[in-house]
């Protein structure tokens, strides 16, 4: 029985599943949206909206938080400057999941995240 799992292992140890989620992370909020497996995307998103949420109060002990998550003090300076102003009163749902199709070598499920926000602002430009 699959009660009360709660994360996916993505076939990872926990090191190299936190690494793999630190960079996705830093590449979708340095890019905007990024394309990836479904499974991914989806745990993703779980450490993606509690970094914008702790965006919106710009602090020094909140940017360290970000900090220690994040590769890169731009991409800290991009989230806290750029990414979470333009959430605005947003409750939450940062982000976006689109379902792709399948990749062509493996078959996996692929999927693109976005910041739901961020699109609007590009469209907006």
């Amino acid at each position: 029985m699959r009660h009360r799992f709660g994360y996916r292992k993505l076939n990872r140890n926990t090191a190299e599943r936190k690494a793999l989620l630190r960079g996705l992370a830093t590449q979708l909020i340095t890019s905007g949206r990024i394309e990836t497996t479904v499974e991914r995307a989806k745990e993703l998103r779980g450490v993606v909206e509690p970094l914008i949420t702790l965006a919106r109060k710009d602090s020094v002990a909140n940017r360290r938080i970000a900090s220690a998550r994040l590769y890169g003090s731009e991409v800290v300076s991009r989230l806290f400057k750029d990414v979470a102003p333009a959430t605005g009163s947003r409750p939450g749902g940062f982000t976006r999941i689109l379902k792709l199709g399948f990749r062509p070598g493996d078959h996996a499920r692929r999927a693109l995240i976005e910041l739901v926000d961020e699109v609007k602002a590009s469209e907006a430009k």
